[in-house]
C-alpha cells in the first residue's frame, strides 16, 4: 500500500513536473498499476477496515425499552439486565452506545448566551472555606463568605462571615456594595434561608434592606445553579486560587487577605470577557447608582435587663456590663467588630467590648470589675452601734 507521503509525491511528478508513469516507476520503484490507482485516487491513501457487527446489535431494541422506560438508569444497571439475555460484551461499548443514545429520550435543555448590561444585576451567594477560620482563644470556627459579582465587569468581592442569620448576610452584601463602589439595578440570590421567605418573595430583611438602598431583587428558582453560573465560576477559581498555599491566624488576617486577592483577581484578564474587570468596573460605576450615606444599619439590636451578676450573655460568651445599672434595662447594638450597650432611661454608657467569635469565653471590663468591688466595699461596712461604759451596766445590776 502506498503511503500519504508517496501518494502526494507521485502526483507532485506526474501532475506538476509532467512526468511519465514509467519514469515515475523507475524513480519511487512501484510497478505501474500502484502508479496508475495514485493517479486515479484524488483522496489521500487510508487503511480501512471492514465493519464488523457489534456485539450489542442483538440487545438494541431492549436497550431502547429500558432507557424509555426510564431515561435516567444507569448504565451499569442496563449492563446486568441485558447480561441476563446473554450480552458478553465490555463496559466501554455499552457507555459509548448509551452516550449517543440517552439523549434522544431524555428532556431536551439549552441554554442560551446571557449577556448582561452594566450595572444590570449583582450575583450573590455562600463560599464556604474548607478549613474552619481561626478566631483567637485557640479555637477554630466554621465560617462562610458572602460573595458578590458584577455581571457586566465580572468584577468580585467579598467578606467573611460567622452565621447564614439575615445581620450576617446583610452585612456581608453591604460590605460586598462598598467594595464595589457603586449600587446596581438588581441584588441576584438563590433561595438562601435568610434572604428567601417562601414562594420567591424575598424575607423582610431582605426586602427592607433593598427598599433602603433603592434597588430591586431576583430570587431564583430552585435548583437552578446556572442563572448565576459567572458567580459559580469564581467559585471554583478561589478554591484552587485562593485557598491553596494560605495560612489566617485571625478572622481580621483571613479579610484582609481575602480583600488584597480579589484585588488582584480583578486586575488579571478575565478569560469570558476577554477583558480586565477593574477596568470595566471603572465603566459600569458610571452606569450604576450611588451608594447611601450612611449604609443601612444591618447590626443586631435588642433590649435587655442588667442581672444582678452585670454581664450579658452573646453568642455563648459573656460581656460586663456596668454594676450600677442593675435592674435597668440597656440597649445592646451588636456589630461584627463591636458589642454596645447603653441605658435606655439616661443614655449612660453600659459597656464597650470588642466581639470576639470565639466561644465559651468571659469578658470583663476592669472599670467595671473596680466598680463592683466598690459596690460590693460599701455593703460590707459593719453598722456604727453605740459603745456604752461597763461601769453603767455595774450599776444596773445589784452585787
Amino acid at each position: 500500500m502506498v503511503g500519504v507521503e508517496q501518494w502526494a509525491e507521485i502526483r507532485r511528478m506526474h501532475f506538476v513536473e509532467g512526468l511519465g508513469i514509467k519514469e515515475i516507476g523507475r524513480r519511487t520503484g512501484r510497478d505501474r498499476k500502484t502508479i496508475r490507482r495514485a493517479l486515479r485516487c484524488d483522496r489521500p491513501p487510508c487503511y480501512r477496515r471492514p465493519p464488523r457487527p457489534s456485539k450489542l446489535e442483538p440487545f438494541r431494541e431492549e436497550i431502547d425499552r429500558l432507557l424509555g422506560s426510564d431515561p435516567r438508569m444507569p448504565g451499569k444497571r442496563i449492563r446486568e439486565l441485558i447480561e441476563e439475555l446473554g450480552y458478553r460484551g465490555g463496559k466501554t461499548i455499552l457507555d459509548d452506545s448509551l452516550r449517543e443514545l440517552r439523549p434522544r429520550y431524555l428532556p431536551r435543555r439549552t441554554f442560551q448566551r446571557t449577556i448582561y448590561r452594566p450595572g444590570e444585576l449583582c450575583q450573590f451567594d455562600l463560599f464556604e472555606p474548607r478549613e474552619p477560620v481561626a478566631v483567637g482563644h485557640g479555637q477554630m470556627r466554621r465560617g462562610w463568605v458572602v460573595t458578590a459579582e458584577l455581571g457586566y465587569s465580572r468584577a468580585l468581592a467579598g467578606a467573611l462571615v460567622f452565621s447564614k442569620g439575615a445581620p450576617d448576610l446583610l452585612w456581608g452584601m453591604s460590605r460586598c456594595l462598598s467594595r464595589l463602589g457603586a449600587l446596581p439595578e438588581k441584588l441576584v440570590w438563590d433561595r438562601e434561608g435568610a434572604i428567601h421567605a417562601g414562594g420567591g418573595r424575598p424575607s423582610e430583611e431582605f426586602a427592607g434592606f433593598c427598599g433602603q438602598l433603592a434597588t430591586g431583587w431576583l430570587i431564583l428558582e430552585p435548583a437552578d445553579p446556572q442563572s448565576k453560573g459567572a458567580l459559580e465560576r469564581s467559585h471554583r477559581f478561589m478554591r484552587t486560587n485562593f485557598e491553596p498555599g494560605r495560612r489566617f491566624c485571625s478572622e481580621l488576617d483571613f479579610q484582609a487577605q481575602l480583600d488584597r486577592w480579589t484585588e488582584r483577581a480583578n486586575a488579571r484578564t478575565h478569560r469570558t470577557i476577554r477583558a480586565v474587570p477593574a477596568e470595566r468596573l471603572a465603566e459600569e460605576r458610571g452606569r450604576m447608582g450611588a451608594l447611601p450615606e450612611p449604609m443601612p444599619q444591618t447590626e443586631r439590636r435588642f433590649v435587655t435587663r442588667v442581672s444582678q451578676q452585670p454581664y450579658l450573655r452573646f453568642d455563648t460568651n459573656d460581656y460586663s456590663l456596668d454594676a450600677r445599672l442593675a435592674g435597668r434595662r440597656v440597649d445592646v447594638t451588636v456589630s461584627q467588630r463591636e458589642l454596645l450597650a447603653v441605658a435606655l432611661d439616661t443614655g449612660e454608657l453600659a459597656c464597650r467590648h470588642r466581639r470576639s467569635f470565639a466561644k465559651g469565653l468571659t469578658f470583663t471590663d476592669p472599670a467595671h470589675q473596680a466598680q463592683l468591688e466598690r459596690l460590693r466595699g460599701s455593703r460590707r461596712r459593719e453598722p456604727e452601734v453605740e459603745r456604752r461604759p461597763l461601769e453603767r451596766y455595774d450599776r444596773l445590776i445589784p452585787a
